[in-house]
């Protein structure tokens, strides 16, 4: 069967209905000839066109516990293993995280979340990340979020007292790959946390960051793994090499392969929001652009955590011209 072949069948099957199983997802990540990609990526628009709203998700984040991480995750400026400067905190100055999330809320941002740094944040930190998300749900009109690491079931628990009902936890790689980047935890760990949190009743957000040096089928077989962690959202990161992490010199992932890889996940993921999350800022803006129409259908908004994101009013004109309502 040639490439257009794979694609086709694979396009009607998921306008029908059908979750297509890993064999064939992995077939259409093999597809390397110009005009098989340029198919993948149209069969993603169509897949977009029928099944994702036309509402454009936003959320906006700020980092609560900045530094001094444990983990010895080799892509991450806030690891303690690795010399980058990154600034440091033990927890986000309360005012000035209300003010981040009144401010995200007047321009009709969906979501703030809180992020925190190291294996889990816990004990006293939790407490004051659970006190300051329930004034935000309370009063701030603006949904709450919150990644802050392998948290057990009691502790999630806590989070969604505070009102809080979507947890983030990135798998970020594919299982054949994330030992490569990180050894002081495993997928396992998180999707354990995941499962903790689901069994709650937290809706669940997980993705990953591409560009790290993987393949694209392991861009794909990250794909397939997420849909363990049953998530509502997805992220794609793109690698931003940080000067003093082991990827500072990893070679940057080409916009067209960027491309592909929301067209494949959308693929993977008829349904499920996709969302460019961090390193989005140096695509240009015809491929993010193309992106939407192919499955990009959230985005995290403003400031990131340890690099520069996008204006909301960039945003908004982008959304408009891809046909979303933000």
């Amino acid at each position: 069967m040639n490439d257009l072949n794979i694609v086709a069948e694979a396009l009607e099957r998921v306008l029908a209905g059908e979750t297509l199983e890993p064999d064939t997802l992995y077939a259409l990540a093999a597809i390397d000839s110009a005009e098989g990609k340029d198919a993948i990526i149209e069969g993603a628009c169509r897949i977009t066109e029928k099944y994702v709203p036309r509402k454009f998700d936003t959320c906006s984040i700020v980092n609560a516990r900045s530094g001094r991480c444990s983990e010895n995750c080799k892509w991450c400026a806030q690891s303690a293993h690795y010399n980058t400067g990154c600034e440091t905190y033990d927890i986000v100055d309360h005012d000035h995280a209300r003010h981040v999330a009144r401010y995200n809320a007047s321009f009709g941002i969906g979501r703030f979340s809180l992020v925190g740094s190291g294996k889990a944040v816990r004990g006293k930190a939790l407490a004051q990340v659970c006190t300051l998300l329930k004034e935000v749900a309370e009063e701030d009109n603006i949904n709450t979020c919150a990644s802050l690491g392998l948290l057990n079931e009691a502790e999630l628990q806590q989070l969604w007292d505070a009102g809080v009902h979507r947890y983030h936890c990135n798998l970020e790689t594919a299982p054949s790959y994330f030992g490569s980047l990180v050894t002081t935890h495993t997928i396992a760990d998180k999707l354990a946390t995941i499962e903790a949190a689901r069994k709650i009743g937290f809706e669940i957000c997980s993705g990953g960051i591409i560009g790290m040096g993987e393949t694209r089928r392991q861009r794909m077989e990250l794909a397939i793994e997420l849909r363990k962690a049953e998530p509502v959202s997805i992220p794609i990161n793109i690698l931003c090499p940080i000067p003093g992490t082991p990827l500072a010199d990893t070679e940057l992932i080409a916009e067209d392969e960027v491309l592909l890889t929301v067209a494949l996940f959308r693929f993977a993921h008829p349904r499920v929001q996709i969302r460019f999350a961090g390193g989005r800022a140096r695509l240009s803006r015809e491929t993010q652009l193309k992106a939407l129409r192919a499955g990009v259908n959230g985005a995290i908004v403003g400031d990131l955590l340890t690099t520069l994101g996008s204006t909301v009013a960039e945003d908004k004109k982008l959304c408009a011209e891809a046909g979303y309502e933000f």
